[in-house]
């Protein structure tokens, strides 16, 4: 179940991958206290909507990366989101969450449909956390080309 706008956000400490190649650091939600915190949940690392979303957050960067602190979430390994990041020349940190119990806590975690077969995936979600550690704001099943406009209109 997602936690609703106005309520803590849950609380994790998860490895990041900051840079292409570099070691992997790790942060802790609650760390960030007192600061603006976006996590944006995505499926995959280099699929075609993820790579669209995610160079959409990098091409309007200028714009937004004063406005919060900005993570990406997927399942997938630090090794991944390295490569990711360089392939892509992406500004912001992502976070593996391999376990899967990030995207779980949050909700987003689902049953998902194509081509008539059923699996279970990763939600693209926006979460945007304010500086009490509490939900402001919830961007569900956002496509990936009106990512980046929502997410600048809902930080103001």
């Amino acid at each position: 179940m997602k936690p609703k706008v106005g309520t803590l956000a849950p609380d994790f400490t998860a490895p990041v991958a900051v840079v292409a190649g570099g070691e992997a650091e790790s942060v802790t939600l609650s760390d960030l206290k007192g600061e603006k915190v976006v996590l944006v949940f995505y499926p995959r690392d280099n699929t075609p909507g993820c790579t669209m979303q995610a160079c959409a957050l990098r091409d309007g960067w200028d714009a937004i990366a004063n406005k919060a602190r900005i993570y990406g979430i997927s399942g997938d390994s630090v090794q991944s989101h390295q490569k990711f990041i360089g392939k892509r020349s992406l500004p912001y940190p992502l976070i593996a969450d391999e376990s899967g119990e990030i995207v779980r806590n949050y909700g987003v975690w689902v049953e998902k449909s194509m081509l008539g077969k059923k699996f279970m995936g990763i939600e693209r979600s926006t979460f945007i956390i304010d500086e009490e550690g509490k939900i402001a704001t919830i961007l569900e099943k956002v496509s990936p080309a009106k990512h980046y406009d929502l997410l600048l209109q809902a930080l103001g």
